[in-house]
């Protein structure tokens, strides 16, 4: 594996569900302290602090740290877990997957139960499964006490099982919470790069914590920095698979231009410069749109007295499931185009941008 192989490697394979982001913040950490003055919010957001050749413009780049998962609401008498989500979850995917338990105790390993299809009327075949139908087998039996023995609480934070890889086409990542490692990593790099780049300004790299659960950190975190402008990182929908639409959004294609989502609609003036410095800069990307979700845009672009804001993406394919799949090649152009159009965001191009 190459350097980004084992960043996000590490990345995607530490729990973080929302709420509990510390052990993805500790690891950005320690990988920004070298280039950055880490400060954090009071709500557990990271800030990583790169200046430039000016103390202005101030540059928020962020990326969530937290994936979805799931929130421990009972223990039955028989000792199976009941859940709810945090974050999107459609029942279907979660079924008979592998899951980890944060307890007081260190973590406990359980899988959701599912039926075998043999019992299964033809009725019930047919049925969409919620999340409060489910639940987690523990390893449950007659006189084994899973509170008391395994310290499970109603409380406790659940997060998928699974295990970074690199795919037979060795473009390809399968991994649980690209959603949105990816963009910590990005984060990561982005300004690694810029500690041998010039830039006319000053970068904030933020990992946001709560995004899946409504965005929180993103709007404390902007409030700290008060961003003059901001770019949100994030995964968004890949449609290159079997009974998608097949309009854009794919693999190998470049880096996903937001031009809308649930939660905010771009500057206009900062989409047309990042679409115009990859062109010129010869980085392929594409444009695509989320008519649901949002991202972290959405809190931030709001902030304050507001702040010109965009959102650039990979897209990814099973999104809010056990295990994702992106393309190294989109990785590496997004950082690319990140680096050269904060390059471009001098006091004068940043000043032009409220109007747009």
């Amino acid at each position: 594996m190459d350097k980004t192989e084992l960043l996000l490697k590490e990345l995607t394979e530490i729990s973080g569900p929302p709420g509990r982001e510390e052990d993805v913040a500790a690891l950005m950490e320690r990988r920004l302290k070298p280039m950055a003055k880490i400060s954090y919010d009071r709500l557990g957001s990271l800030i990583a602090e790169k200046k430039g050749s000016a103390a202005a413009p101030r540059i928020m780049i962020a990326g969530h740290m937290d994936e979805v998962g799931f929130l421990v609401t009972d223990v039955t008498k028989e000792g199976y877990i009941k859940f709810l989500g945090l974050g999107g979850w459609w029942g279907h995917v979660a079924l008979a997957q592998r899951v980890r338990i944060l307890t007081k105790k260190g973590i406990v390993r359980g899988i959701i139960g599912s039926k075998a299809p043999h019992v299964i009327p033809p009725e019930e075949r047919k049925k969409v499964l919620d999340i409060s139908d489910l639940f987690i087998d523990v390893g449950c039996a007659d006189k084994f006490d899973v509170r008391k023995k395994l310290g499970i609480e109603i409380g406790d934070v659940i997060v998928p099982e699974a295990s970074f890889e690199i795919m037979a086409n060795p473009d390809m990542y399968l991994a649980k919470a690209f959603d949105n490692r990816v963009a910590c990593a990005a984060v990561i790099d982005v300004l690694g790069k810029l500690k041998q780049a010039r830039h006319p300004n000053t970068v904030y790299g933020v990992g946001t914590v709560m995004e899946e659960v409504g965005l929180r950190g993103a709007g404390t975190a902007a409030w700290q920095v008060d961003p003059d402008v901001a770019i949100a990182i994030d995964v968004t929908v890949a449609r290159d698979t079997p009974g998608m639409s097949p309009r854009g959004e794919a693999l190998q294609k470049g880096p996903v231009i937001i031009v809308y989502d649930g939660s905010h609609i771009p500057n206009y003036r900062l989409r047309k410069l990042v679409q115009e410095t990859a062109e010129k800069s010869r980085i392929p990307f594409q444009l695509g749109s989320l008519e649901r979700g949002g991202t972290d845009s959405g809190r931030i672009h709001m902030t304050r007295r507001g702040v010109p804001v965009m959102t650039l993406a990979i897209a990814t394919r099973y999104i809010h499931s056990h295990a994702a799949m992106l393309s190294r090649k989109d990785y590496d152009n997004l950082v690319k185009l990140m680096v050269a159009v904060i390059r471009k965001l001098d006091a004068k191009t940043v000043k032009s941008l409220p109007r747009g």
